[in-house]
């Protein structure tokens, strides 16, 4: 285990507290945690199923669709062909929205949090018109995620969107507000929780979880996702770690609340190509 990374812990728990768009377990959504998941391999079709029923037993939706940062965001979920190898068109209407969704984001106080600290470090410029320049480039540029594919996927889409190879696998899906959205239509299926060694069963009202899950056919074996964050919260951290590191995969382990980490970016050139949280511990237990 990597040693803990003490300074952006300290950011990550400063951003975590200046989260006010964060939901509240119990209040604004509830969930259902149901059965402990089977080991099972990527690319498995039979599994055995630990959770008859959805995640999400309910999710204010009023909530969410009130908050400008959220509206914006799951307007931007339909707008990607999830299948690697088919490549994307992006439709004005729908740069208009990327825009959309970054000014809100640029307005909260955790993405002002990121900008002040990547400044210190300059790895960032001061103007917000520069800065969201340098987001839009490293989350949603096309690129190709195979070589020799058309450009068939960027940052957001894989994270936050989801995508499928060859019908077979399933790449990136780390998002709740996404997860809770294919559940709803009964694309996704959810299998049970996952634990780490020894490790007693996760509480409801946990806000980092480690899941397992079918999606279009394909199943995820483990899947760790931050839950009732916000859309900036996910996307502030993860630049943050992006920006501070050259190196292809960077894994930083931080504190943030009661939970230990390891955050995950992985980078396509100068792109996100993947980041997600790994759920070491939560001090709970």
């Amino acid at each position: 285990r990597r040693a803990l990374n003490h300074e952006l812990s300290k950011l990550f728990s400063d951003m975590w507290d200046m989260d006010v768009n964060r939901l509240v377990p119990g209040k604004d959504y509830t969930i259902d945690l149901q059965g402990k998941a089977d080991v099972t391999q990527q690319g498995d079709s039979a599994v055995q199923d630990s959770a008859a029923r959805h995640l999400f037993h309910n999710v204010n939706e009023e909530r969410l669709k009130s908050i400008k940062t959220f509206a914006t965001f799951i307007s931007l979920l339909d707008n990607y062909e999830t299948s690697t190898g088919m490549a994307e068109v992006v439709t004005p209407e729908e740069i208009v929205e990327n825009n959309c969704f970054l000014d809100a984001i640029l307005a909260t106080e955790v993405m002002k949090l990121a900008h002040e600290y990547l400044l210190k470090k300059k790895l960032a410029k001061p103007n917000l018109a520069d800065f969201k320049y340098q987001l839009y480039d490293i989350w949603f540029q096309l690129y190709a995620r195979k070589e020799g594919d058309r450009p068939d996927s960027c940052g957001f889409e894989h994270v936050f969107v989801g995508e499928t190879r060859c019908g077979k696998q399933i790449l990136g899906l780390h998002n709740w507000v996404q997860f809770y959205l294919q559940e709803k239509r009964n694309q996704i299926d959810y299998k049970g929780y996952v634990t780490q060694k020894n490790k007693t069963r996760p509480h409801k009202d946990d806000q980092v979880l480690s899941i397992q899950f079918s999606w279009k056919g394909s199943v995820k074996p483990i899947g760790s996702t931050f839950i009732g964050v916000s859309p900036e919260f996910e996307f502030a951290l993860y630049t943050v770690i992006f920006l501070l590191a050259e190196e292809r995969v960077t894994r930083e382990t931080v504190k943030i609340e009661e939970y230990e980490l390891q955050m995950v970016v992985c980078r396509h050139g100068h792109h996100i190509g993947t980041a997600y949280p790994v759920l070491l511990s939560t001090s709970g237990e």
